[in-house]
């Protein structure tokens, strides 16, 4: 006696497993037993994922903070020492005159430029 081979399935479209996208539309491809098992779980991975969501954004506007913050620090050490050089000229300039005067009183710094007689 030998068995024929028989076809596992003899009605047509029972055999195909639907595809993840109808199971999506349909509502099973994950079933309310399982989150009602599961709801601890489920509940504090949505709560660390949210977590990790604000922290990243915090994270970026901090960044964006520290590089506002580190132009705007560019800007103030070049205005620095901009000043600093119009003071230091100052003061050099005062020195002089006052060097200038200890030698020769009366000499004082011209506030026209020299010209030419023709």
């Amino acid at each position: 006696m030998t068995k024929s081979p028989s076809p596992k399935n003899t009605r047509p479209g029972k055999g195909k497993k639907p595809s993840l996208a109808s199971r999506m539309v349909f509502g099973s491809l994950i079933s309310s037993d399982f989150i009602v098992k599961h709801w601890l779980k489920i509940f504090t991975l949505m709560l660390l994922i949210m977590i990790m969501i604000s922290t990243k954004y915090q994270c970026q506007t901090g960044m964006e903070t520290i590089k506002k913050l580190n132009n705007r620090l560019e800007v103030v050490k070049t205005e620095r020492i901009r000043e600093r050089s119009t003071y230091m000229s100052r003061i050099r300039e005062s020195a002089m005159q006052q060097l200038a005067d200890s030698v020769m009183p009366g000499l004082t710094v011209q506030e026209q430029p020299p010209y030419k007689l023709e």
